[in-house]
């Protein structure tokens, strides 16, 4: 079983870094608000995102999807691909009230050469139109793995 278990794993770790800049990944962002995070490549630079997540603060489940530009040529890394990104999306609250808004996400997201998974940091400051205009920033660290 243990055999099995490290064949598998070591299976999962070595395919190829391309999956991480294509295809569909899934994984947790850990911040404000925290949850599931999933990420779809529609392009070699562009990206959708979206979320189901919580907040802490606020006590509301926030749902959110940003349309995402990467540049791969700002910061050089020796290992692997460290893209900055920029975004524009939309985030729907439910709580004691319902929430509208709006969201600039900007981010890191590092990913590594020798397996499936990336890690990204983010800031997104906000508007919020309902229910009633106001600034806001949300913001976190997650990881996903690419399918």
């Amino acid at each position: 079983m243990k055999k099995a278990l490290i064949i598998a794993l070591f299976g999962i770790f070595s395919l190829s870094i391309a999956a991480q800049d294509s295809g569909f990944g899934a994984g947790v962002i850990f911040g404000e608000p925290t949850g599931l995070s999933l990420k779809s490549w529609v392009s070699s630079k562009n990206a959708v995102d979206a979320a189901l997540s919580w907040s802490a603060i606020d006590d509301f489940i926030y749902l959110h999807a940003d349309f995402l530009i990467h540049n791969f040529n700002i910061i050089d890394v020796s290992d692997g691909k460290l893209p900055f990104y920029l975004g524009l999306g939309a985030k729907l609250g439910f709580g004691d009230d319902i929430v509208l808004g709006a969201r600039i996400p900007l981010g890191l997201d590092y990913m590594f050469s020798g397996a499936p998974v990336d890690i990204f940091v983010e800031i997104v400051p906000g508007l919020t139109l309902i229910p009633e205009p106001g600034f806001d920033i949300d913001g976190g660290i997650g990881i996903r793995y690419w399918f």
